[in-house]
């Protein structure tokens, strides 16, 4: 895998914030940054088990130079004091499972929402030098046209899309009125090591693991499909780009696949015969299916230097390894919103 161009001596021994910190891009992120000489300051929620997340399964010598802080993102006060003293903050905070949001949608509001609005406060008042943002290609619904820009129109099909739509302008507004410097990217369905079977590539790798019949919901959807470490280049790239406050990137490989056929691949590469039902409890209410996603990544990569280097067929295989060595922190066939 090709090592991104991350400015070695810019970001030695510099102090950054990041929010969100146990998740899964998140902690991909945070590992990287350690392994480069960065003071990484993690922000995880709150939970009296003092559980950091997937934090906990990064190599001891990357915890042991962490500084971790627990809170909410909610409460304003502690958001501001995380912030005290660094000069970049990565935003990745945030409530993401689509069926957690038709369930309860006033907490991924409170979080997506009130959260960022609170990071940006907080941006404000500490004056930063550089805020990232992350949004998600959720907020651009299903395509209207392909490949989809940064201009495609928002769409909020699902309440935790319309959360990261909310958050999106409000990033959008302080930069207009604060000059808060602040860029926002669009990641498209990354996938990789460390990601729950909330998302589709575990929950096909686990039950083709450990079953005989797997089962999906929706297999006509497409999406764009992006390995961990290109998100991450993504994160890296964007974070000392200059000129780019207030601008907002996809990061997305510029290619699609359908569910069904993502299933038959993973299928192929694990070498076992499994076949595939599809559970109508696992399907999206109608209206809010995202039914395709397929990115215009030229924006990113004229402006950041960015473009995906690995394939699909090479995250899945990487993908499928850690997951065969993980299999105890997963419960194949048991559906997670």
């Amino acid at each position: 895998m090709k090592k991104n161009n991350f400015t070695q001596n810019y970001w030695s021994d510099r102090p950054v914030l990041v929010t969100g910190a146990g998740g899964f891009i998140a902690s991909h992120l945070v590992e990287e940054l350690v392994s480069r000489g960065v003071q990484v300051r993690a922000f995880v929620r709150y939970n009296s088990r003092g559980d950091p997340g997937l934090l906990a399964s990064l190599p001891q010598p990357v915890r042991e130079r962490l500084e971790l802080i627990s809170g909410d993102l909610r409460d304003l006060p502690a958001v501001t004091q995380a912030m005290q003293g660094v000069t970049h903050v990565f935003h990745l905070g945030a409530l993401i499972a689509i069926p957690y949001s038709y369930i309860h949608p006033a907490e991924v509001v409170e979080t997506n929402v009130i959260g960022t609005l609170n990071v940006l406060l907080a941006a404000r008042s500490t004056g930063v030098e550089r805020l990232v943002h992350t949004s998600t290609s959720e907020v651009y619904g299903t395509a209207l046209r392909v490949p989809i820009d940064e201009r495609h129109p928002l769409q909020g099909q699902s309440p935790y899309s319309a959360s990261k739509i909310g958050a999106d302008k409000l990033t959008e507004s302080f930069f207009c009125s604060f000059d808060v410097p602040v860029v926002t990217l669009r990641p498209f369905n990354t996938y990789g090591p460390r990601q729950s079977a909330r998302a589709v590539i575990p929950t096909i790798i686990t039950q083709a693991l450990t079953q005989s019949v797997i089962r999906l919901g929706n297999l006509e959807a497409r999406r764009d499909l992006t390995y961990v470490s290109d998100t991450v280049d993504g994160f890296l790239k964007v974070a000392e780009a200059p000129g780019v406050e207030g601008e907002t990137f996809n990061l997305g490989t510029g290619q699609e696949v359908r569910i069904g056929e993502l299933a038959d691949q993973i299928i192929a590469i694990i070498g076992k015969p499994v076949s595939i039902e599809i559970e109508p409890e696992r399907l999206r209410p109608e209206k809010s299916e995202v039914q395709r996603l397929l990115s215009d990544n030229r924006l990113a990569g004229e402006k950041l230097g960015w473009q995906p280097q690995v394939s699909l067929q090479q995250g899945l295989e990487l993908t499928i390894a850690w997951i065969r060595e993980h299999l105890e922190l997963y419960q194949p066939g048991r559906y997670q919103v």
